[in-house]
């Protein structure tokens, strides 16, 4: 079998790799000494890479805050989930994916969401940030439901329904029952599952 060559050269993949360094060793010291004590030639130090490379690769603390949670976004796979959900035609199996997708988002993100929250509390550009993120996430939230709109409730608006949607997918919530009362991520993503469809669904 001919072997498939990399799109990528070395010196990209190279680039790559100290990227990925820099982004490993920043996430580490935030989460350590928190994200205000945390300088960028600790960073450089812990990657083993020059400063200059660092502010070379992200300019500044808030680039690798960014690049924190592009890489989450790529390991949660959750555009590929809610690409999928919208695709099904049934409400429940597509209520059932979004809790996927939730525990998925969750799941992945505990440190990026601990990082950025204390990032938040010590800069006002990285709460901006934040704030943005979740807006972000809250439109999305809106645009799935509206989707369903025919399926919900008939005294349930598009409006209020992604209202309910959106805080019983809150980070909060799966902390609490799975960080705290330990329950398992499978558990989790059962009850969001069938709680999502009680308090969406019409029952016709």
């Amino acid at each position: 079998m001919e072997k498939v060559k990399s799109t990528r050269t070395h010196r990209q993949r190279q680039a790559l790799a100290t990227r990925e360094l820099i982004v490993d060793a920043a996430c580490e010291l935030f989460l350590a000494q928190g994200y205000l004590s945390t300088t960028i030639e600790a960073i450089s130090a812990k990657a083993g890479v020059a400063v200059s490379t660092v502010y070379a690769v992200f300019h500044n603390k808030r680039g690798i805050l960014q690049a924190i949670r592009q890489r989450w976004h790529q390991e949660s796979g959750l555009h590929e989930v809610y690409r999928q959900a919208l695709e099904q035609p049934d409400p429940k199996r597509r209520l059932e994916l979004a809790a996927h997708a939730t525990r998925r988002q969750w799941e992945t993100g505990g440190t990026m969401m601990a990082i950025y929250q204390a990032a938040a509390a010590a800069d006002p550009d990285a709460a901006a940030e934040l704030s943005t993120a979740l807006q972000g996430r809250r439109t999305f939230l809106t645009h799935f439901i509206s989707e369903m709109a025919e399926q919900l409730r008939p005294d349930l608006s598009p409006t209020r329904a992604a209202a309910l949607f959106y805080a019983l997918t809150q980070s909060s919530i799966y902390q609490a029952l799975v960080g705290e009362d330990g329950w398992s991520s499978q558990e989790y993503e059962v009850w969001l599952a069938e709680m999502l469809q009680q308090q969406l669904l019409s029952s016709s």
